[in-house]
Formats: C-alpha cells, sequence, structure tokens
C-alpha cells in the first residue's frame, strides 16, 4: 500500500522556499518537516510540468496542483521510479538508520514506488553488485589502516642462519590501494620505518592512521582512551595525522586492513611460497614487483583496479607530503642535572640553566639530540657517540650564579678544602680543569662530597693524596682507593735506577698507581 502524500499546502510551501526565498534543499526540509530527497522529487516534478511561483491561478485547486505533480502512468507501461541505491547504501552505515525509515522516504518521494519486500530484496541484490567495503563506507583521503600479516617469511644468511621477517600491510579505506614490506621485527623502530617507507609510496598521507593494539603503537589499549606510543605520535603529528587505534574485540574497526592483509597473503606471499630469499632487500624486491600488480588488477564487481580509484579517489583527497621524510627517533625521559646537563648512552648534552632538575624528555635520532620539557624544544644538539663526552653551547652557560651560587667551582673547591683538606681540594682543582667548561666536573666533585659523607673526610683526603701521588685525580681512582681500603696504607717513593724511570707524562700513571 502507498504511503499517503504529502498535502498540497506543504508542497506549495516548498515551491514558496526555493523560489522566494532561495533556501537550499535542506533547510527547505527542515522547515517543511519531510525528509531532504522529498524536497527533492517535489522540485524536480514541478520542473517537469514547468511550474514556477506563483502558480498559476488555475492550480488554486489542490486537485488542479496534484494532477499536474503526480500526473497518472499508462497501464501496462509502468515505470517505478529506482531509488538511489548508493544514497541507501551510504545511509545505511550511519547509527540509527534502518531500511525501513530509508524505505519510507523513498515513498513519500515516489508514491507509485516499490512496496517495503521489494526494496528490500532489490537493495540486497543490488549490494552483493558492489564491493562493501568502497568508497560508500570510507571518506576519501581519510583513513589508512595498517598491520601486520599472520604469515612470515624465511630469509637465509649466510652465516647459515634462517630468520623470519614479517609483513607489514598499509591498506587505504576509500580506494584499498595497498602497500606492504618485509622488516625483520614488529618493535618501534621497524614499525615507524614501515610507515615512513609507505608514506613515500603513497606520496600522501591520511588524516588518521588505524592500527591495531600492537605494543609499537599503544602502549595500554582501552576502548575509550588508548595510550599512544609517543614515537608514534610524534612520528604522525610530523605528518598532521591523528592515531585511533582499532577498539579491542572490535573486529569491523580493523576489517579493511584484515581484507587487505589477506589479499597479500594470498597474491604475494603465496606467489613467494617457493622461492628462498638470502636477504630483505631481495624480499622486498620481489615484494614491490607483485604490489603493483596487485594494486593494477581488475576488481571482480567493480570497473577500475586500486590504482585507479587511490588516483580518482584517495589521493587527490589526501594530505601532502612535508618536503622531507620523518626522521625516526625514540624518546626517553630524563632529569637534567646541576650542571644543566643531561646523559644520554653516557654522552652529556647541555640545556638552558633555568631548567636545572627539571623532567625532560630527550628525542633522538642516529643525527640529532632535540630536549623537550612540557613539549617546548629548549635544546638541540648534533647526535654524540663519545662515552663521557660533553656537548655544551655557550648560551646554555649562566652569566651569573646568584640563584645556584652554592654549585660554582669556587664554591665546591672552598668545601673540598675546609670540609677534607689541601689534596681534596687539589683533586677538585684538577677535576675542573680537565674539562674545556667547569661545570662540566660539578657532577664529579658532587661525587667527591658522597664520598665524604660514606667515608669520612680523613679518609677521603688520604685517598686524594694516593691518587695526586700516582698522577690519577679521577673520582673513579678515588672512590676505588676507598672501596678496597688502599687509603690507609702508605704511599712508598720508590727509589728507582733513573734509567728505568718511565718519563714523565699525564697519560702514564707509573709504578706507585699499581702497588
Amino acid at each position: 500500500m502507498a504511503m499517503k502524500r504529502i498535502s498540497m499546502r506543504k508542497i506549495r510551501e516548498v515551491l514558496r522556499l526555493r523560489s522566494d526565498l532561495g533556501m537550499n534543499q535542506e533547510d527547505i526540509a527542515a522547515s517543511v518537516g519531510v525528509s531532504r530527497s522529498s524536497v527533492g522529487e517535489y522540485l524536480r516534478r514541478a520542473e517537469a510540468a514547468k511550474l514556477n511561483w506563483p502558480l498559476p491561478e488555475d492550480m488554486s485547486d489542490d486537485a488542479v496542483l496534484e494532477a499536474a505533480l503526480f500526473p497518472p502512468v499508462p497501464s501496462g507501461n509502468r515505470i517505478v521510479p529506482q531509488p538511489n541505491w548508493s544514497y541507501v547504501h551510504r545511509e545505511m552505515g550511519r547509527q540509527g538508520v534502518t531500511i525501513q525509515l530509508l524505505w519510507q522516504e523513498y515513498k513519500e518521494a515516489h508514491p507509485d514506488g516499490y512496496q517495503y519486500s521489494q526494496f528490500a530484496a532489490n537493495y540486497a541484490v543490488w549490494r552483493k553488485n558492489v564491493d562493501l567495503v568502497f568508497r560508500n563506507r570510507h571518506t576519501p583521503g581519510k583513513k589508512l589502516f595498517v598491520d601486520y600479516a599472520g604469515q612470515t617469511i624465511k630469509i637465509h644468511e649466510e652465516d647459515g642462519k634462517v630468520r623470519e621477517a614479517q609483513i607489514f600491510v598499509a591498506t587505504w579505506g576509500a580506494s584499498n590501494y595497498t602497500y606492504a614490506e618485509a622488516t625483520w621485527t614488529q618493535n618501534k623502530l621497524d614499525f615507524l620505518g614501515a610507515h615512513v617507507r609507505a608514506f613515500t609510496f603513497f606520496g600522501v598521507a591520511p588524516s588518521i592512521l588505524v592500527p591495531d593494539n600492537l605494543k609499537s603503537a599503544v602502549n595500554k589499549p582501552c576502548r575509550y582512551d588508548p595510550d599512544i606510543n609517543q614515537s608514534y605520535y610524534q612520528m604522525a603529528r610530523y605528518y598532521d595525522c591523528a592515531v585511533i587505534p582499532a577498539r579491542v574485540k572490535r573486529p569491523r574497526d580493523k576489517a579493511k586492513v584484515e581484507a587487505g592483509v589477506l589479499v597479500v597473503e594470498r597474491w604475494i606471499l603465496a606467489a613467494l611460497r617457493n622461492r628462498m630469499f638470502f636477504s630483505l632487500a631481495e624480499l622486498n624486491a620481489a615484494i614491490q614487483l607483485l604490489l603493483v600488480t596487485l594494486n593494477n588488477r581488475q576488481f571482480r564487481k567493480m570497473d577500475g583496479t586500486r590504482s585507479s580509484f587511490f588516483a580518482e579517489i584517495d589521493r587527490p583527497a589526501a594530505k601532502p607530503l612535508p618536503d622531507k621524510a620523518y626522521e625516526i627517533r625514540e624518546i626517553k625521559l630524563a632529569k637534567v642535572h646541576i650542571d644543566y646537563h643531561v646523559e644520554l648512552f653516557r654522552h652529556h648534552y647541555s640545556v638552558p640553566y633555568k631548567y636545572v632538575q627539571k623532567q625532560v624528555e630527550l628525542h633522538y635520532s642516529a643525527a640529532i639530540v632535540e630536549i623537550y620539557c612540557r613539549g617546548i624544544r629548549i635544546a638541540s644538539h648534533p647526535r654524540r657517540h663519545k662515552m663521557g663526552g660533553y656537548s655544551t653551547i655557550t648560551e646554555h652557560m649562566p652569566e651569573a650564579h646568584q640563584q645556584y651560587a652554592k654549585w660554582t667551582p669556587e664554591r665546591l673547591t672552598n668545601w673540598a678544602r675546609q670540609e677534607a683538606g689541601p689534596a681534596t681540594a687539589r683533586v677538585a682543582d684538577e677535576i675542573m680543569l680537565s674539562k674545556a667548561h667547569p661545570e662540566e666536573g660539578f657532577r664529579s666533585v658532587l661525587g667527591l662530597m658522597n664520598l665524604g659523607s660514606r667515608y669520612g673526610a680523613d679518609r677521603l683526603e688520604n685517598a686524594c693524596k694516593r691518587a695526586l701521588a700516582i698522577k690519577s685525580p679521577r673520582y673513579q681512582t678515588i672512590k676505588s682507593t676507598l672501596k678496597n681500603g688502599l687509603d690507609n696504607r702508605p704511599i712508598p717513593t720508590p727509589n728507582l735506577d733513573i734509567s728505568t724511570v718511565a718519563p714523565d707524562h699525564e697519560h702514564i700513571r707509573g709504578p706507585l698507581y699499581y702497588q
């Protein structure tokens, strides 16, 4: 049974709002209280009947207007108006929308159209003939789904060992365009590197990254507030992407990439099953060749390929890439020491003096170390690998030490002289003079203070005398002397023949050091 058509009064109002006020269909629908599709249909019928507002005088009779807008269909030649199935399919993806509701809206616009059972059956047929994960379910250029395949590929190394390579897969939501590569592991560096190479392959970046809940992406999975790994977050931020992980135990959230993984397993991994590989580069070269074939395969249920859809749909709507590819970085928490340096792999990097005792983040790569405090970059250094070395920027050093006077070289030397003795003061001076900047020796001198608290001032003074005698005024030497009780032993003066005495040199400790 056809649904009752809306009143001619409302149809007249639709025509008036369109003609007199120039309102769009959405606003007219809200004003009159009908669906937007119904407004569009009434406007189409008025145009077909060549009706303009204001209506002619002979249209004052509702029956005359209705006959003009809804002429009878000749029997035997009835043409059923076809729904816009793409629109129906798109609306079905919205929360709360049902096929019943969409049929009612269709009947409002097409009273002589399909009944509910025919409408639902024809939609089911249409749906089977299209790819369900096509553009109507995903906004173009918006989402890139990433995951690792369950299968691995063996690589035979030169030493005879066999390693399992992991397969990274990235799939666009709208076009299904796919990227794959092999990595040794699924750890953070391999995971981030695969993303950077995928973006280079695509030539664009998505608005949203949708990873699974692996540790390289998510520190702590949570349905409502997942804790994103900071390294992953920084990489996504560089490409202006948001990270929205798939929800735990919600397979539909990652159906797209799982379908992509399945396609990669069927058309790439299966094709390589009988080949033997001897390096990761060799494997990736083979994957790239098959990837071109995969993305250029014709869809079975639609005209086109993944490549053509990507070029038509996803690529124009995606984000352009930065000028340079992201440089993968690790992140480490550290506390700024009183010498206004932070330590990374036993090398020390300076920060502005005001950040002493503050908690900071070290963002480091193979080439650079950047230091952040509360999200603000406060220092940047070239990466150095000299253990025990210092990278100090002059501008980071304070012009005066009023606020931190107790940490000046003079203060530390006076402490050593007053609390321990002249030998300890001399060791403190030697330590600070051995550094490019005296402040770099603060840490070692503070270590002497700690040894004095643990072993007493007298023992520390004796240990410093011994260290000076053996020409090794270093914190580690004094610590070892106290730990092994050598400070109470007399320091013998060797009576050696002049010909057997080694030359006096700062790098030669002499025989006394080993007694």
